[in-house]
């Protein structure tokens, strides 16, 4: 069924002007003023609205086996909470451990979404281990139409490479123009200090900011941009939480490397004060790395607003507080992560446009555009354009709520941002021209969201 969108207020990351939206087999195929539509055409009024172009998420897990269990979402409930948050494409982490083979690994994450994600949904592939066989997989998964890697400096022994097999991955990246994301801490590092403090009694949740201090993230980001450098490769360093691996990074790209940043929800917004309560009430905030003292917020904001932190994810990986106790007697069997991809949009609006850090088009560009630029998705994705696809927010302004648990559609029982007021909200999601959520409800289709193979980037030698 066509879609005409009337009377709205169009925000992309370099435009904003009223249009009314013409959508015909999933394409936006015409943008302009009184447009006529077919008689069988569903008519939308978005009068009083913002029209961004869908959100995209770059940073998520969903399935993901991690510490002797498993996140809780699915790829059903994890994309019916993206589309009520206004994101309608996310890309996640396929991420088979060291003792798993890696193209097992990545037909596994394939299957899982398949026919059960009512968005659209890419993946980033981490590679845990450089082996004989390696280069061949990757070769096969970026022909699949998987075209960024991840790595880890972190997780020793479970996800983390070595510094040889860093090499191989970045070197083998450039070759094939494939852009490699990056967790940067200091592996090694992080696991004396764990060592230490669990041999000194210090088990609380309150000793995992202090087993992985802001100076090892610096390290593992310095590290990382070296590598760039020495390979020529393109980076983007992930879930980046404090100033001084900021300052590593703006070195890095002030000089030339090929480096982008991410920063993540949490980190803008939450600090260490939280994961600092003692029991299943500071297990709650654990991720890696962790939250930080609350003065880097300044510096993020900062970085953000001037473009140089490049997106805005949200490392989205629920695990209950059943798991998190699985950490009651050692912090480093707290499961990590936090949930935050139904929260991610309206939390930036409100917390970022809404107090003036971010300008209307600095927070499309972060929280969709750039990403659609950086992983191979524009200009289907990532703005409103005659023939990109019809992912559309219609954003209502205007909404007033709280962030609670009780209201949320991800599969997990508390909510990290409990209480954050929330300054408007979107109102209608399309997917491709299908309304999939309407007025903070989910009216749409399972299994509508398909995979979105791309094109390497960049120039590469093979």
């Amino acid at each position: 069924m066509p879609l005409l969108i009337k009377n709205g207020e169009i925000v992309t990351a370099d435009a904003r002007y009223f249009a009314d939206i013409y959508v015909e087999d999933e394409i936006i195929t015409r943008i302009g003023t009184d447009l006529d539509a077919s008689p069988d055409a569903e008519v939308i009024d978005a009068s009083g609205k913002f029209i961004f172009p869908g959100f995209i998420d770059p940073h998520v897990h969903i399935y993901l086996p991690f510490m002797s269990t498993f996140a809780k979402d699915t790829h059903a409930t994890a994309s019916v909470a993206a589309l009520i948050g206004g994101t309608t494409t996310f890309i996640e982490m396929c991420c088979p451990s060291r003792l798993e083979d890696a193209l097992d690994g990545y037909h596994l994450w394939k299957e899982k979404a398949a026919g059960r994600s009512a968005c659209d949904y890419a993946f980033h592939m981490a590679v845990t281990r450089f082996g004989d066989n390696t280069e061949s997989q990757l070769r096969s998964i970026v022909a699949d139409g998987t075209s960024s890697f991840k790595i880890f400096l972190a997780y020793k022994n479970f996800f983390g490479v070595e510094d040889g097999e860093l090499y191989k991955t970045l070197t083998l990246a450039e070759k094939l123009g494939v852009i490699t994301t990056a967790h940067c801490e200091n592996a090694e590092l992080v696991s004396q200090l764990q060592t230490t403090l669990l041999a000194e009694g210090r088990i609380g949740p309150e000793w995992h900011e202090p087993s992985r201090p802001e100076t090892v993230e610096a390290e593992g980001t310095n590290r990382f941009v070296t590598f760039l450098e020495m390979t020529e490769a393109q980076g983007y360093v992930v879930h980046l939480s404090c100033q001084p691996a900021l300052e590593a990074a703006i070195r890095a790209k002030q000089r030339g490397v090929r480096l982008s940043i991410e920063s993540v929800v949490p980190h803008f917004l939450l600090d260490k004060r939280l994961a600092e309560q003692p029991g299943v009430e500071g297990m709650k905030y654990i991720m890696s790395p962790p939250l930080r003292d609350k003065r880097n917020q300044t510096a993020l904001w900062t970085a953000l607003g001037a473009g140089i932190i490049d997106t805005v994810g949200t490392d989205h990986c629920p695990f209950d507080l059943d798991q998190k106790k699985l950490g009651m007697q050692a912090f480093t069997q707290i499961p990590n992560g936090i949930p935050g991809i139904e929260e991610r949009v309206n939390l930036m609006y409100t917390h970022g446009v809404r107090t003036g850090r971010l300008d209307m088009h600095r927070f499309v560009d972060a929280l969709s555009t750039r990403a659609a630029k950086l992983f191979g998705l524009f200009p289907h994705k990532g703005t409103i354009a005659p023939g990109s696809d019809a992912d559309l927010v219609i954003f209502d302004p205007n909404y007033r709520g709280v962030v609670s648990v009780k209201t949320q559609h991800t599969n997990n029982d508390y909510n990290g941002f409990e209480g954050f007021p929330i300054e408007g909200r979107p109102s209608i999601v399309t997917v491709r021209g299908r309304v999939q959520v309407r007025d903070g409800e989910f009216v749409g289709e399972y299994g509508r969201g398909r995979f979105l193979a791309r094109e390497p980037l960049g120039d590469h030698h093979d």
